[in-house]
C-alpha cells in the first residue's frame, strides 16, 4: 500500500549544492534555495521502505547533479539531487548491508565507506547490485552510538565512534584491531559527533547535556595530543546533534534549542522555535544558513543574524519618573511623582520640559497618547488625581483644552479610533470615580487647543476596582467593546447624533460658556455641566470576570473576530450574537507567559503576542513560536511602554527611578518554517474529519490528531505535496491527549449540516479526566496557504474532580481518582430529537479507573454533564465502541 502523505519526526538534515534535503521517515523531502531569498519546496522521494532516514551525505564536489547517500537501520539508498530544480531520482534500489550503518562517507571512485554496529568498517561499492570490497572489525569497541569518518582511502580511513559509556574510540580502518585513541570526559553516552579534517578538531554531543571539543589532529594519525579545549554547558536535556562553524561547535539539544558556541564555551547565540526536541542538524559553509529538524516534524533554515544582546540604555530622568510613555522610536515622555511631564529626544540626547508639575494634575496622573497620520505629531491625554483633565498636541502643549470631567481622581484613560472618524480626531475614554466613563472625540486643531465634545456617558458594573482598562469601536454601526480592571468584558451602545453631543464648557466667575477655539491660552478647570444631557449607557452585554481579578489588557477586531488579552496569560476569541458576546475559544500562545499585553496582526498573516515572560517583556510569534524580541525589565507591574514601525522597534520602562530605553533598527526575519511544526512529543490518536475541494487545488484531507504534548492540532493533509499544514491547535488540556471522537451532521435538522464545508463536533479526552468538546468548520480559502480555514468554537468541558466537588453528600461516597485517564471515546449514534425533548449528544469513555463513563452534550447550552457509569471491569479499560441496535417495535 502506498502512503499519499506522510507525517514523521525530522531525523536527518543535509545541504546538496543549493537544496536542502531532510529525511522524514523512510522519505526524503528537497527544498530549494534561491541565493538569500526564501526557500521552497521541490518534491518528496520514498528512499527506504524497511527504515526511517537517520543520516544523509552529499557527494563533496562541484556539478549540477550531486550524489547523496541516504541511510537507516541496515539499508541504504543514493539519490540523485539537481541542483537547478532540486528534482530527486534514485540510483538503483535500497541495498540491505547486513548491520546497522552509523556513518557513512564518500570515498575515491564513488565508493562509500560506511560504519556499522558492532564496531566494523567497511568499503562498500554500491553500484551493480552492492558488494563489499574491504572490511574490518574494531577491536574494543563496545556500544557504539554514533561514528564519524575521515580519510577517502582505505589506508587513510579513520572511525571515530561514540559510546554508550560515554568515550570517544579512534581507529584506523587499516589496523583496526586495537584503537589508537580514547577521548575520556564525558559522564553519558555520546550521542553525535563532527569532524573538521581542515582544523583536525573534533566536537562531540552527549546525554549528560554537555558538548566537549576535542584537539585530535589528523583522525587517526596520532599528531594531535587529544587535549580537550572546550566544555560547554547550556542545553536544558540531551543534545543530539553537533556540527563545527569555523573553530567553534553549533549543537542541537532536546530541549528544542540550537545554541552557537563562542571560543570560552559561552553560548553565542540561540535559535528557538520547535515545539519539540531536535534530532538534525546541517550547516551550508556558504552564507552562513543552517537547518534544524525535530520531533515536531518541522524543519527550519536560519539565517545568519546579529547575536547582540539585548541592552537598555539609561536616560537620566530630570525627577523620580511614575509613568512612561514613547511617542516614536526615538521620543520618550515621563511623568513624574510630583506631576511634572518632561520628553526625551534622542537625537539631541537631552530632555526638554513639556509641562510644570502643578499643570500636570498632581502625583496620580494618568498618561495616554495617539499618534496623528504623519507620524510626528500626537495627541496627548493627561489626567490627574483631582478630576482635572488635559487635552494637548504633543508639539504645542501650551496650547491645551483643560476640562474636569470628574469631581474625583480620573481612573483610565485610553484612546480608540472610530470608524468613519476625521484623521485629525480621535476618541478618548475616560474612567473616573463610582464608574462612570466618557466618551470624548478630540480634534486637532495646529496651533491651538484641541476642540472636545462629549459623545456619550456609560455606566461600568459595580466591582471594587471600577475603571476601564481598554476599549476598541466595532465596524458593525453604534457598538463599543471596552475591558475594565475587574477583568470583564462590556458592550455598550455607541450611537451618538450630532445634536447630542456637548462641547467642553468651562466655567467663569459662576456661567457656562462655550471655549474659545481661537485660544492657546490653558483653560479653566470645567465639570462639564452640559453633560447631564446625555443619558448614561448600561452594557448591553457584559461577561463578568472573563479575564480574573488581574484585569483585561487589550481588545482589538480583526476580520469580524473581536479578541481580548489579559494578565492571565490567555486571550480569547469573540464574536457578537445578536447584542451578546460570545466567547468562542481560548488560546494560550506558549508555556510560561504570565501576561498577555496586546495582539498585532500583521500584513503578512502573523499574530505577535505582546507579554512578559517571567520578568523579561516578550514579543513572540505564533507563526514561527519564538521569541522575536526579549528584553529584561524586571516585569510589568511597573510602567513601560512598546513602539514599532517596519523600520524599528522601542521600549521604555522604569527601573531603579530612572527611565530605560531599549532602542533598536528592524531587521529581516532570520528564520523560515519550511515544514510546518506538529506535535512536540508523539501522536497518540488521529481521526479524519472528512475532504475539501478548493478550486485550483487537489484534494485536501483534514484531519484532528492528539498528542501527549497535551494539544490537539487540526491539519490538512495533500495529496500532491504529501506534506501536513496546521489549521488550528488546540491547548485547552492540563494533561496528554489520548483520545478523540468526531459526531458529525447526521440529517438536514442538525447543527452543521450543509455544503458550505465541514462542520462537526469534536471530543478530545486524556489525563486528569478531562474532556474538551469544540465545534469544527472547515471550509475552502484559496487565498490562504493553507487554502483551507479553520474555525473552532469552545463548546463545552467536563473535568471529573471538578464535577466531584459539586457532589451533594460526597463525603458519603469514594472519592474519584484526579489522575483518571480517558483511554478511548466512541459517540453513541442515531440520537434523534424525537426520542429526546432537546437535541443531545452521548459519548461513551473508558477510563483507566475500571470504569465506563456516558457523558451528555447540549450543544445549545454548552453543557457537557455526566450522566452515567459503570464499574463492571476490574482493570483498565482500554477501549470502548457505541453501536445502535433497532428492536422490532422500533427502539432503540
Amino acid at each position: 500500500m502506498e502512503s499519499a502523505a506522510l507525517v514523521a519526526p525530522v531525523t536527518a538534515l543535509e545541504f546538496a549544492g543549493d537544496v536542502l534535503l531532510a529525511g522524514t521517515g523512510p522519505e526524503v523531502a528537497a527544498f530549494r534555495l534561491s541565493g538569500g531569498g526564501p526557500a521552497a519546496a521541490a518534491g518528496r522521494r520514498i528512499v527506504l521502505r524497511e527504515a526511517s532516514v537517520q543520516g544523509l551525505r552529499a557527494e563533496p564536489g562541484p556539478g549540477p547533479l550531486v550524489r547523496v547517500v541516504a541511510f537507516g537501520g541496515r539499508w541504504l539508498a543514493v539519490l540523485a539531487v539537481r541542483g537547478g530544480g532540486g528534482r530527486l531520482a534514485a540510483c538503483g534500489g535500497a541495498r540491505n548491508v547486513g548491520a546497522r550503518v552509523w556513518e557513512a562517507r564518500w570515498a575515491a571512485g564513488g565508493r562509500l565507506a560506511l560504519a556499522l554496529g558492532g564496531g566494523s568498517v567497511g568499503l562498500y561499492e554500491w553500484r551493480g547490485g552492492g558488494r563489499w570490497l574491504r572490511r574490518a572489525s574494531c577491536g574494543g569497541a563496545g556500544a557504539l552510538r554514533c561514528a564519524a569518518l575521515a580519510g577517502t582511502g582505505w589506508e587513510r580511513l579513520a572511525l571515530a565512534a561514540g559510546t554508550a559509556a560515554g568515550a570517544v574510540v579512534v581507529w584506523r580502518a587499516a589496523a583496526a584491531a586495537a584503537p589508537r585513541r580514547r577521548l575520556l570526559g564525558h559522564r553519558g553516552a555520546v550521542l553525535a559527533l563532527c569532524y573538521s579534517a581542515p582544523r583536525g578538531l573534533l566536537a562531540s554531543a552527549s546525554e549528560d547535556r554537555s558538548v566537549r571539543l576535542w584537539a585530535v589532529g589528523e583522525l587517526g594519525d596520532g599528531d594531535g595530543d587529544g587535549s580537550c579545549l572546550l566544555v560547554c554547558y547550556g542545553h536544558g536535556a540531551r543534545v543530539a546533534a553537533v556540527g563545527l562553524r569555523g573553530p567553534c561547535p553549533v549543537s542541537a539539544g532536546e530541549d528544542g534549542a540550537c545554541l552557537g558556541w563562542d571560543g570560552g564555551g559561552g553560548v553565542r547565540w540561540a535559535r528557538r522555535g520547535h515545539r519539540g526536541a531536535l534530532r538534525a542538524l546541517a550547516l551550508k559553509a556558504a552564507g552562513g544558513r543552517l537547518a534544524t529538524g525535530g520531533d515536531d516534524g518541522g524543519v527550519r533554515l536560519w539565517q545568519p543574524g546579529r547575536a547582540a544582546p539585548a541592552v537598555a540604555a539609561a536616560l537620566g530622568a530630570p525627577w523620580r519618573p511614575r509613568a512612561v510613555l514613547l511617542g516614536g522610536p526615538r521620543r520618550v515622555l515621563a511623568l513624574g511623582e510630583a506631576g511634572g511631564l518632561a520628553a526625551y529626544e534622542a537625537a539631541a540626547g537631552r530632555w526638554v520640559p513639556v509641562l510644570p508639575a502643578p499643570a500636570a494634575g498632581g502625583s496620580r496622573g494618568v498618561l495616554a497618547a495617539a499618534p496623528l497620520p504623519g507620524g510626528d505629531e500626537a495627541l496627548c491625554a493627561l489626567g490627574g488625581g483631582d478630576g482635572r483633565l488635559l487635552l494637548f498636541a504633543l508639539g504645542h502643549p501650551g496650547a491645551a483644552a483643560e476640562l474636569r470631567p470628574f469631581e474625583g481622581a480620573v481612573r483610565g484613560l485610553s484612546w480608540a479610533t472610530r470608524p468613519g472618524q476625521s484623521p485629525n480626531t480621535a476618541a478618548l475614554l475616560a474612567s473616573g470615580p463610582d464608574g462612570e466613563m466618557l466618551w470624548l472625540d478630540v480634534t486637532h486643531c495646529p496651533g491651538q487647543a484641541p476642540r472636545v465634545q462629549l459623545m456619550g456617558r456609560y455606566l461600568l458594573p459595580p466591582c471594587k476596582q471600577r475603571w476601564h482598562t481598554c476599549a476598541v469601536f466595532l465596524p458593525q454601526r453604534g457598538l463599543l467593546v471596552c475591558g475594565d480592571r475587574r477583568g470583564s468584558l462590556l458592550l455598550f451602545h455607541c450611537s451618538s447624533s450630532p445634536g447630542q453631543a456637548v462641547e467642553s464648557t468651562s466655567i467663569t466667575n459662576g456661567g457656562t460658556d462655550l471655549v474659545d477655539k481661537d485660544s492657546g491660552s490653558e483653560l479653566e478647570p470645567s465639570c462639564l455641566s452640559h453633560k447631564e444631557a446625555l443619558p448614561l449607557e448600561a452594557p448591553v452585554s457584559v461577561l463578568f470576570g472573563l479575564h480574573g481579578k488581574t484585569g483585561v489588557t487589550s481588545v482589538a477586531c480583526h476580520k469580524g473576530y473581536i479578541y481580548s488579552t489579559g494578565r492571565d496569560g490567555v486571550y480569547r476569541q469573540l464574536c457578537l450574537q445578536g447584542q451578546q458576546l460570545e466567547v468562542l475559544r481560548k488560546h494560550r500562545p506558549c508555556k510560561g507567559l504570565q501576561w498577555i499585553e496586546e495582539l498585532r496582526f500583521t500584513p503578512d498573516g502573523d499574530l505577535l503576542v505582546l507579554g512578559f515572560h517571567a520578568d523579561n517583556f516578550v514579543v513572540w510569534s505564533s507563526r514561527t513560536g519564538e521569541n522575536l524580541y526579549c528584553v529584561p525589565c524586571g516585569g510589568g507591574h511597573r510602567s513601560w511602554s512598546y513602539w514599532s514601525s517596519p523600520s524599528a522597534e522601542a521600549f521604555a520602562f522604569i527601573k531603579c527611578g530612572d527611565v530605560m530605553l531599549y532602542n533598536r533598527e528592524a531587521e529581516p526575519c532570520e528564520q523560515q518554517v519550511l515544514l510546518a511544526s506538529l506535535h512536540g512529543r508523539e501522536i497518540a490518536c488521529v481521526r479524519r474529519l472528512g475532504a475539501v475541494e478548493v478550486p485550483g487545488h487537489a484534494t485536501l484531507n483534514v484531519f484532528v490528531t492528539g498528542s501527549e504534548d497535551t494539544t490537539a492540532c487540526v491539519l490538512a493533509l495533500s495529496e500532491h505535496s504529501r506534506a501536513a499544514v496546521p489549521l488550528a491547535r488546540l491547548s485547552d488540556h492540563i494533561s496528554s491527549v489520548r483520545a478523540l471522537a468526531l459526531a458529525s451532521p447526521t440529517g438536514p435538522g442538525d447543527k452543521g449540516f450543509g455544503d458550505e464545508g465541514l462542520s462537526a463536533l469534536l471530543f478530545s479526552a486524556g489525563g486528569r479526566a478531562q474532556i474538551e468538546c469544540y465545534r469544527l468548520l472547515c471550509t475552502g480559502d484559496p487565498a490562504s496557504e493553507s487554502a483551507v480555514a479553520c474555525q473552532v468554537i469552545h463548546v463545552a468541558s467536563h473535568r471529573l474532580d471538578e464535577h466531584w466537588e459539586r457532589k451533594k453528600n460526597r463525603h458519603k461516597l469514594v472519592k474519584m481518582d484526579p489522575e483518571t485517564r480517558y483511554m478511548s471515546l466512541s459517540v453513541v449514534p442515531g440520537t434523534s430529537s424525537e426520542q429526546l425533548p432537546t437535541p443531545w449528544k452521548f459519548l461513551a469513555a473508558a477510563c483507566s479507573d475500571a470504569s465506563v463513563r456516558v457523558f451528555g452534550l447540549l450543544e445549545a447550552a454548552r453543557k457537557l454533564v455526566l450522566v452515567a457509569e459503570s464499574f463492571h471491569h476490574q482493570r483498565c479499560v482500554l477501549k470502548v465502541e457505541a453501536f445502535l441496535h433497532v428492536r422490532a417495535g422500533g427502539e432503540r
